[in-house]
């Protein structure tokens, strides 16, 4: 049963948005009511990520959006926050994919790549003629990425690379991979390297059996003595902050998606509420537990949305701490997943079934609680910024 979205704000937080960010806001909404929604549904049931969205999604300057030049939309880190959440209000596994083109394969282009590697790849990144993956997570090493055991070694005018990566969006339909290995040549320091998917030696397997992140492809990568140029390393990586570096801005955006997700569930949640009766006739929503439930989604979300507002504004002012943005992943995505479950609990049993998006949001989100930091991962970091004890 399609349900059109009436948007989410108690707080009238639209009146502090620019009418930059509104328009940014209006054309990502109108994008995914238009061609995301009425698909994503099925490609969910079919386990098929919708790449024939790709071309239009680069049009309208998703990929790179927060990025300078290079073809790249030049948006504020709040717009793109707010693409982001318009996104996965559609599906998380749309947002997981552009936040990977975007946060994880053009941003360390853009950060650490050489010129020539920028006029070569962001461009084409950026309009969605390439596509790219990011190569940190191992079989063996997820919340810790300093055990990788991905290695590069000197050869001639290049490089060697041997090793595993799992869990890697967009891995099969990649054109470019971001690969995080060891150079021994260095004492084991963690560099960046761009590996075309065409090379000999490189493999990538899809992961499949999935009940989350359904319209995403995830994939695992194999690297077998896969030789590349030294022109391929990105000259301005080094050491695991690099990384890092990528991930935060990747976690930046999920902060802000999760509210979509959220919003997506309680305006589903309170619609439904409003016509289904029960009890002499009258409409769930006359009830206190109901209502309860409503009132917590909706305080949940604009304290989600204001955090995520703030953490944004401080990041386009240059202020912001990587502990700000991890407290803003944990805490939305968390949100998000309760306000789920507690839409679905609304709905009975109307809300397992795919008329409504609830259990689909409330799958991927299990995955997104999981990804770019654990929730507890990221009580851990928030826990060593307040008190300036490591507990790793």
């Amino acid at each position: 049963m399609a349900l059109k979205f009436h948007g989410v704000d108690f707080l009238n937080l639209d009146s502090g948005f620019s009418e930059d960010e509104l328009l940014v806001r209006r054309t990502t909404r109108d994008f995914v009511d238009d061609n995301l929604i009425p698909l994503i549904e099925d490609c969910f049931r079919e386990g098929r990520f919708p790449r024939e969205l790709v071309p239009m999604m680069g049009e309208l300057g998703f990929f790179g959006a927060s990025l300078q030049g290079y073809g790249c939309a030049g948006m504020s880190n709040v717009e793109y926050g707010l693409v982001m959440q318009e996104l996965e209000r559609g599906d998380s596994g749309i947002r997981s994919f552009v936040s990977v083109q975007s946060a994880l394969v053009m941003y360390p282009i853009y950060a650490f790549g050489s010129e020539e590697q920028k006029n070569s790849w962001l461009p084409v990144l950026a309009s969605g003629e390439k596509l790219g993956c990011f190569g940190l997570t191992e079989p063996g090493f997820g919340s810790n990425p300093g055990g990788m055991t991905t290695v590069a070694r000197r050869s001639g005018d290049g490089y060697i690379l041997n090793g595993e990566k799992m869990w890697i969006t967009s891995g099969n339909i990649a054109d470019v991979a971001v690969i995080w290995a060891k150079v021994a040549d260095e004492e084991n320091r963690v560099r960046g390297f761009l590996v075309e998917t065409d090379r000999p030696g490189f493999k990538a397997h899809e992961v499949h059996g999935k009940w989350s992140l359904r319209a995403s492809v995830t994939s695992g990568l194999s690297l077998q003595d896969v030789r590349i140029p030294a022109a391929n390393l990105l000259p301005g990586s080094g050491g695991l902050k690099s990384p890092l570096m990528c991930l935060n801005q990747a976690r930046y955006g999920i902060g802000w998606g999760a509210i979509g997700a959220a919003m997506a569930c309680y305006d589903a949640a309170l619609q439904y509420a409003k016509v289904r009766k029960q009890f002499h006739g009258q409409p769930i929503a006359s009830h206190q537990l109901v209502q309860e439930k409503l009132v917590w989604m909706v305080s949940e979300i604009s304290k989600a949305q204001l955090l995520s507002l703030h953490v944004g504004r401080l990041k386009d002012a240059g202020t912001v701490g990587h502990e700000h943005i991890s407290m803003a992943k944990r805490n939305n995505v968390w949100m998000a997943l309760e306000t789920a479950r507690m839409a679905r609990d609304i709905l009975g049993a109307n809300g397992i079934t795919e008329d409504y998006p609830i259990m689909r949001h409330m799958m991927n989100l299990e995955s997104v609680k999981t990804y770019e930091g654990t929730h507890d991962i990221h009580a851990l970091i928030l826990g060593q910024s307040i008190t300036g004890i490591a507990a790793f």
